[in-house]
């Protein structure tokens, strides 16, 4: 499972076979975009996207104040967004909404660990269930929304020996992310992973760089800069010909105007 954000990067995820917010946005944190942002994007993911089963994530605040507004929003991102199942986060006090939505139809992806919209309560990115207490709490989790209807769920930032048991001891997927290879599926944000960033970002401890698209981009953009100021481009087999016969009598013409001729014809 990967991240996509837009068409491109849909279309490419796509042919080789959730964090907009901050990555593709340029947002301080997740819980800033609105549910009509996400479905925009959505929209532009699902025209590049033909083959993926496409999993749209739920904004904070679309989805925590009753499970008829969970439902609403869902109904909303499947609708409008083009998607063929959100993704909300949070584990036992999600359970109304998971039920909810899935009970009309609508498939949901589950998260819990270290979600993201709730990093202010958690006191930052933190990796969860390092305790025996909350690696307890982690697996009633993972059992509360298997049970409610989920189709699989996302465990982020936890030790991998506790997702590696909490995923044997569930009968739906875990993707994980930061929770080790144990997990029945992984997830990485497409921009991370593919190193579109400048140098010097930070990057979460299990994110592996596999490209550096930010230095080819950049190193093209600078290549067609300076290409065009010394104007080796565009070259001849980038432009329209013209034939010589027809530009010869557009020169003459032009240049009857330029000195004076007031309406110049053609063959005159």
């Amino acid at each position: 499972m990967i991240t996509a954000h837009d068409f491109p990067s849909a279309h490419v995820a796509d042919q080789a076979g959730d964090s907009l917010a901050m990555v593709a946005l340029g947002m301080d944190d997740t819980s800033e975009i609105l549910l009509e942002e996400m479905i925009l994007h959505c929209r532009s993911v699902a025209r590049g996207a033909k083959t993926a089963f496409i999993v749209g994530d739920l904004p904070m605040g679309s989805y925590e104040i009753s499970p008829e507004q969970a439902l609403g929003s869902a109904i909303k991102m499947v609708k409008e967004g083009r998607v063929h199942a959100i993704k909300l986060e949070g584990g036992a006090e999600m359970v109304p909404a998971i039920s909810k939505i899935t009970t009309a139809g609508i498939p949901v992806l589950a998260h819990i660990g270290l979600t993201p919209q709730r990093q202010n309560a958690l006191g930052g990115f933190r990796v969860q269930g390092k305790s025996t207490s909350g690696a307890l709490r982690l697996l009633a989790d993972a059992v509360a929304v298997q049970e409610a209807g989920a189709f699989a769920v996302v465990l982020e930032a936890v030790p991998a020996e506790v997702a590696t048991l909490v995923t044997k001891k569930l009968r739906i997927p875990t993707i994980g992310i930061g929770a080790g290879n144990g997990c029945s599926g992984q997830v990485l944000v497409q921009v991370d992973m593919s190193g579109n960033f400048p140098p010097g970002r930070f990057l979460p401890k299990f994110v592996k760089k596999y490209g550096d698209v930010w230095s080819e981009a950049k190193r093209a953009i600078e290549q067609y800069r300076a290409e065009v100021k010394d104007r080796s481009y565009p070259a001849p087999e980038h432009t329209y010909p013209m034939p010589k016969e027809a530009y010869a009598e557009f020169e003459r013409v032009v240049e009857g105007q330029l000195v004076g001729d007031p309406s110049p014809r053609a063959g005159a």
